[in-house]
């Protein structure tokens, strides 16, 4: 039988707290999740959302930002979750996600639009 060794760190520096690595994981997770959501969000609006009247592309100017967000949030989250990892290897302070920035923007244009279409008289 062979005895398990410890994990060699693939970016050197020294193996973090294992909770702080599980925590980093949560938040890839969580971010996987929220892509899923924006991309199941985008085709719920073109399908079961019935057609703005006035606007026969209404439902896919709201729909399009949310499934291209969703598919680029995994992406954003793997290397965020690489860089956090490398810096807490490191024992560097953790960078800045760019993440909720871009989500913040693309939502609330969304939500706009989406009142927009709403209020104003087809």
């Amino acid at each position: 039988m062979h005895a398990e060794q410890p994990a060699q760190p693939v970016e050197g520096g020294s193996e973090p707290d294992v909770r702080f690595t599980f925590a980093n994981e949560r938040t890839f997770l969580a971010w996987s999740r929220t892509a899923l959501a924006l991309i199941i969000a985008g085709l719920a609006i073109v399908q079961v959302l019935p057609p703005f009247p006035g606007l026969p592309g209404g439902r896919r100017i709201l729909a399009l930002p949310l499934i291209l967000l969703g598919a680029l949030v995994p992406g954003g989250a793997y290397l965020e979750w690489r860089r956090n990892q490398r810096a807490m290897r490191h024992g560097r302070a953790l960078p800045r996600s760019p993440l909720p920035r871009i989500l913040l923007i693309v939502i609330t244009a969304v939500a706009l639009a989406a009142t927009a279409f709403v209020v104003l008289p087809g």
